[in-house]
């Protein structure tokens, strides 16, 4: 197995298997059998003896089901344990929450690597509440100096329309419109999914396209108020001819 950061011992440390079969395929006699037993007990025990090997073993179970719960690649995965073991050696874990931490990391690294995944998502499925989340992301980013590029909201048009069925078509009118709002710079300071559940929104409705704005809001995990108050900005910055 390659190393990896996302096994607490990096996948380097051996493992005695459980088969009882020698090379051959034959079974092991008792004595040997026992011998084996022992010798696999006291290598679990060697493999996890301090407290930060129990702590990241700990830490990389929960980001193992994190990732599987919110669908994250491998890659982001490896990023958000690189991200983790530096918090580690910084001392950032230490009388805080590990799921609080492992959460605020995949967060971080699904942020630089423009994987659409949203804190309320990664929240939701750490069962860790959201402000404390919140709270581990913004210490991560301070005490670790890391930058976060800001977010685009083009990649979160396909996850919104493929929650409520919006054709391919639609989706690239929608994409010219958010590109069309950053060029005129109406994007700026505007929460990205909001921007992208407006566009879809707007989309729709110069495609001819069946969907209210509390379909999209409730897809993009925003109010309708939100895509509202997007879809009209929108609409009076760039001057957008929507029909009735």
């Amino acid at each position: 197995m390659p190393a990896s950061y996302s096994v607490y011992d990096k996948g380097l440390s051996t493992t005695i298997d459980r088969v009882n079969r020698d090379a051959f395929g034959r079974k092991l006699p008792l004595s040997t059998r026992l011998q084996m037993w022992r010798l696999r007990k006291w290598q679990i025990r060697s493999r996890v003896h301090s407290s930060i090997d129990r702590n990241l073993a700990q830490a990389m179970r929960e980001l193992d089901r994190l990732s599987d719960k919110t669908y994250i690649p491998r890659p982001v995965k490896e990023k958000a344990a690189v991200i983790y073991r530096k918090a580690l050696d910084k001392n950032l874990v230490r009388g805080r929450s590990i799921a609080a931490i492992a959460a605020a990391a995949l967060y971080v690294a699904c942020r630089r690597s423009e994987t659409p995944r949203t804190l309320h998502e990664i929240a939701e499925a750490s069962l860790v509440n959201k402000k404390d989340v919140a709270r581990c992301y913004r210490l991560l980013l301070r005490e670790l100096d890391m930058q976060m590029p800001i977010a685009n909201p083009l990649i979160y048009i396909s996850k919104i329309a493929g929650r409520t069925g919006i054709s391919g078509k639609t989706q690239g009118l929608a994409i010219k419109i958010l590109r069309k709002a950053k060029k005129k710079r109406a994007a700026a300071g505007k929460d990205p999914m909001g921007l992208a559940a407006a566009a879809l929104y707007i989309a729709c409705l110069q495609n001819d396209e069946k969907k209210t704005q509390k379909d999209i809001a409730e897809a993009a995990g925003v109010t309708e108020v939100t895509v509202r108050n997007r879809y009209k900005s929108l609409k009076t910055e760039l001057h957008l001819e929507i029909p009735d």
